[in-house]
């Protein structure tokens, strides 16, 4: 009896910390969308270059992603965590003194380190908790903040930054990330599978490279008449030989970052093209399109930013929040694919409604945000997340979730880059709306389809 209550008490802190640690990334994701123009103004800059701010952050928080997991393996993933939690809090106190743009850019940079947080604590809490039932409502429980913190975050940055000016924002998120960083080191337990093996710099190097590459044409492609589509073309063609020698590095590399056999598996290629997929189908419908129609003054429905992130942002996170540990629960019992098939089905109806009807009504709308936050961000989401965790392979752990977090970010990429541009090229009225949100439509049925590739996890299944 003791011993289950220890367990229990263990498992509890070990969920705290890694809450915190959760809280801490995705404040600094979501808590400043409120707050760029302030961050403007006070900087003495313009939208665009706060913006890319921003696209710092993301693309830093993806290229981390890749392999600071696979680190963890070896060097300890306790000791990473905490060092990424510490070096994201020095980052957070540059920004809040940061005298000028160039220095907030640095400063965005040093807290993309914090990428791959969500991964790790999934990895974390698989070593610790053996019981698949209870592995997945937790699971369910920490990739749910992934989505926002329930909208609160959004609506605190917008009244902070109202109020005292963006540094106290950045003075807040600091006090959080300084909290998180105290409970990992306090309550986390250590693990490293990997202890020994010999990290392959060269393999991360031609990764992070390949990567950075198509983000940042991506980046390029979305600037639509202004992008420099040389450019882009180039950018795309460095990054398919940067992929090439990375491949033949691998192959001849006796500890490789990733082996190619693991490359080749269906574990690996069906789950990154359908997280790849799924986010470029859906992410920029609601943070984009609905956004724009929502504040649209000639055609769509004329709300100011706040009002809009309070309508539409805030139910969607907070809905999400609440199915995630539900969905999670339901994974081991019902099957990971079969959860996650059923949310991208969700998804395709909410964006139908959204398409047909919510364009032309306000509460249609809002309706198909809630589908959209039940079926994506409190299901897929969840699963796509886990199947990181659950499909890796046991002789290198890291791997697969830090890729799939990659894919995430490569298609939220992706997804601002093609949605709002189909938009744009119709012109500004609901035809151009609706065409953007059949291209992400069609992507999420493709999506769909491909997840019937992904194999089923057995080992994490009752």
């Amino acid at each position: 009896m003791t011993t289950k209550t220890t367990d229990q008490k263990s498992v509890f802190t070990l969920m705290v910390a890694l809450l915190a640690a959760c809280v801490a990334f995705q404040l600094n994701a979501s808590m400043l969308s409120p707050v760029l123009v302030t961050i403007a103004n006070e900087l003495k800059t313009n939208d665009a270059a706060v913006g890319l701010s921003q696209t710092a952050f993301f693309t830093a928080a993806a290229l981390f992603s890749l392999f600071l997991p696979r680190l963890s393996d070896i060097k300890g993933r306790k000791k990473v965590l905490t060092g990424m939690l510490l070096i994201m809090t020095l980052g957070t106190i540059l920004a809040a003194i940061a005298p000028n743009i160039e220095v907030l850019y640095a400063a965005r940079i040093i807290q993309g380190v914090s990428g791959p947080v969500v991964p790790l604590c999934l990895l974390m809490l698989s070593h610790e908790v053996k019981d698949a039932k209870q592995y997945g409502m937790l699971m369910g429980i920490v990739t749910a903040v992934n989505g926002g913190i329930a909208g609160i975050d959004a609506i605190a940055g917008g009244v902070l930054a109202t109020n005292f000016g963006f540094r106290s924002v950045f003075w807040v998120i600091t006090i959080v990330a300084a909290i998180s960083t105290y409970l990992v080191y306090r309550f986390a337990p250590e693990s490293k599978p990997s202890s020994g093996t010999k990290m392959d710099w060269v393999g991360v190097l031609l990764l992070v490279l390949t990567i950075a590459g198509l983000l940042l044409a991506l980046n390029e492609a979305g600037q639509l008449k202004n992008a420099n589509w040389l450019c882009v073309a180039g950018l795309t063609v460095f990054s398919v030989i940067c992929f090439i020698l990375f491949w033949i590095a691998e192959k001849r590399n006796r500890q490789p970052l990733v082996t190619t056999t693991h490359l080749k598996r269906r574990s690996t290629w069906a789950l990154l093209l359908t997280t790849t997929l799924t986010m470029t189908g859906i992410f920029a419908v609601v943070n984009g399109l609905v956004m724009s129609v929502a504040q649209n003054r000639d055609i769509g429905f004329g709300f100011d930013a706040d009002w809009a992130s309070l309508i539409f942002l805030t139910p969607y996170a907070l809905i999400g929040w609440l199915v995630g540990p539900f969905s999670g629960r339901l994974a081991p019992t019902l099957g990971y694919n079969r959860v996650l098939k059923l949310g991208l089905i969700g998804c395709i109806v909410g964006i139908l409604i959204i398409m047909f009807y919510g364009l032309h009504s306000l509460p249609i709308l809002a309706i198909g945000v809630i589908v959209l936050g039940i079926f994506y961000a409190g299901m897929a989401n969840i699963i796509l997340n886990g199947l990181g965790v659950v499909l890796s392979p046991t002789d290198n752990p890291g791997f697969l979730p830090g890729m799939n977090a990659g894919a995430f970010n490569l298609g939220a990429g992706l997804s601002f880059a093609l949605l709002p541009a189909m938009q744009i090229m119709s012109g500004n009225s609901l035809d151009g709306y609706f065409n953007g949100m059949l291209l992400g439509l069609v992507i999420t049925v493709l999506a769909l389809l491909c997840s019937f590739l992904i194999p089923r996890p057995t080992n994490a299944e009752v």
